[in-house]
């Protein structure tokens, strides 16, 4: 599969803060340093969905002109994370995005792409599978 595109960002603390008061996550590991390595993290640990912040550091709209897609009948039809180890507050990712498959059915097109975000060892700390959709001209 070719590189899509690359994105770059830092886990930090503010974010995976704001993030857990956005989707109610009560746990204090995902906000008190002392709890988190109280429960064996090296850091605060992101919530499920934190890399969902690459969007903030991608040209979404030039990733989309890429795949010959017209953005105003694009919309997301299934994301799925998979970890393999937490994220913790100060890893570094690196996410390298990639299209798994790219299909068309009565009238749609649907377009898998495969996101690896590494870490600053280069190993893979989270795999995000998302499905986009391209709606038919009307």
């Amino acid at each position: 599969m070719d590189i899509l595109d690359e994105v770059a960002f830092d886990v930090e603390r503010g974010k995976i803060r704001e993030f857990a008061a956005a989707t109610r996550a009560e746990d204090p590991v995902h906000t008190d340093a002392e709890a988190a390595r109280a429960a064996g993290f090296p850091d605060v640990p992101a919530t499920a969905t934190h890399v969902v912040v690459a969007g903030h550091h991608r040209d979404q709209r030039g990733f989309v002109d890429r795949l010959g897609l017209a953005f105003e009948r694009v919309v997301v039809g299934s994301v799925r994370w998979t970890y393999l180890r937490p994220l913790c507050g100060g890893d570094s990712l690196r996410g390298v995005r990639r299209v798994a498959d790219d299909v068309r059915k009565r009238g749609l097109r649907f377009v898998t792409l495969e996101t690896d975000y590494l870490d600053a060892s280069g190993e893979c700390a989270v795999r995000v599978r998302e499905v986009l959709i391209e709606r038919g001209e009307r």
